[in-house]
């Protein structure tokens, strides 16, 4: 029998805020996280906005020392686990340690620490190539910096599977606490793809908007102009939790995660079927897994980047899935807000997805003024709502064709 898991912590990094509270509270209040880019000089770019979080500084949660050996990436993924571990009230010293882990994803992991080093080798030499450029870009020195700096000695990996990475990583963390691999799991994403190299090759795949003159207006999913998506950066983790343990300690519990499918589209590299079948088939295991209808799904947290064919088919797949039910859903795109993440995304969502839980409230998406016609399913377009939220989705979708979708609940 699987062991039924909780979520007990929430932690967030993002370009809106890196406060879990502040973020719901300008989400709700349809606030904008993008904006002219300060990270680095963007002269010769195309695009010169985004979601960069600008006075980053981890110091209040890192050691000093040791800022300087982690990749921007693992930062973000740190700072919001520090802050889920102490929103979940957990006390790690009365804790088996070897029963928590921290299984955590990324698109791309330390693009920042591979742009610098490459820099070095050409302009200095081999020999002033950093010794801590592999520690800090492999992709799994998140969820490792994650562990050392928390003590935690239960299973520890990540996943990249493009704008998926996080949801797939949580779909692992359910499945190793539901089968007692272990009773706690760190979990979510972080992505700092925010860079020279990171901008300039998103930009010449000409996934991303061009609207230079409007950054708060660029996101607009599933609006009639969107143009593309805004790059973004930050970390979404949350603690799950095995629920007869969050009981015994009188945890505060969000909500209880109840689904998880996975597909590949198997066909373009970076563009979806445009029949949605990949997505459809991933929501349909997530419900199948959760032992739910389709009708008992409340809202869905879409993917919803603002790009042309993407939300597309994922209108066109949610109504696969949903059939005539699909006109009564509330759907909203985080992403209108915050821009997209990558593989920190649907860490992000999912977070946010449980403060919809939680308050039972929906934010909006931001910026949808002129409906798509194609795109003609309820978005929450503009103003939060209110509505008894029992079952929520969310969805995530990355080059490669991976489709990922996560279901959570309010506990029962």
């Amino acid at each position: 029998m699987k062991r039924r898991v909780v979520i007990t912590g929430l932690g967030a990094v993002t370009p809106l805020s890196c406060r879990v509270d502040e973020l719901w509270t300008s989400l709700l209040a349809g606030r904008s996280g993008i904006h002219p880019l300060q990270l680095f000089d963007t002269d010769e770019f195309k695009i010169n906005f985004g979601g960069g979080i600008h006075n980053w500084d981890p110091k209040g949660h890192i050691d000093p020392k040791e800022v300087k050996r982690i990749d921007r990436f693992s930062q973000f993924a740190m700072v919001a686990a520090i802050d889920a571990m102490r929103d979940s009230g957990l006390e790690l010293d009365r804790e088996d340690r070897s029963r928590i882990g921290a299984i955590i994803g990324s698109g791309i992991g330390g693009l920042s620490e591979i742009e610098e080093q490459m820099a070095r080798l050409f302009s200095k030499g081999p020999d002033r190539v950093s010794p801590f450029t592999v520690p800090k870009m492999m992709l799994n020195a998140a969820g490792g910096n994650i562990a050392i700096q928390m003590g935690l000695r239960g299973p520890n990996y990540s996943l990249a599977t493009a704008c998926a990475s996080a949801p797939n990583a949580i779909g692992d963390a359910l499945r190793a606490v539901q089968r007692s691999e272990a009773d706690i799991i760190v979990t979510g994403g972080s992505e700092a793809a925010m860079t020279r190299m990171g901008l300039a090759a998103i930009t010449n795949i000409r996934a991303l908007s061009e609207r230079n003159d409007a950054p708060e207006r660029a996101s607009r999913p599933f609006d009639r102009d969107r143009d593309g998506f805004v790059l973004s950066e930050g970390a979404g983790i949350l603690i799950f939790e095995e629920l007869e343990h969050a009981v015994a300690r009188k945890a505060r519990i969000y909500a209880e995660v109840l689904g998880f499918g996975s597909s590949c589209d198997a066909g373009h590299i970076t563009q979806p079927d445009e029949a949605g079948t990949g997505a459809a088939q991933a929501m349909l295991m997530a419900l199948k897994d959760a032992a739910l209808p389709p009708a008992a799904i409340d809202y869905v947290n879409a993917h919803g980047t603002s790009t042309p064919l993407g939300d597309k088919a994922e209108t066109t797949a949610m109504k696969r899935v949903f059939g005539a039910h699909a006109k009564v859903l509330s759907i909203s795109s985080t992403k209108s807000a915050l821009g997209h993440s990558l593989g920190a995304s649907g860490g992000i969502e999912l977070v946010v997805s449980a403060k919809s839980i939680e308050t039972q409230w929906i934010h909006p998406t931001i910026n949808l003024e002129t409906p798509d016609p194609d795109c003609d399913l309820d978005y929450t377009p503009l103003q939060p709502r209110q509505r008894t939220l029992r079952h929520v989705m969310s969805n995530s979708f990355g080059f490669g064709g991976h489709n990922a979708s996560v279901i959570i609940g309010a506990l029962r």
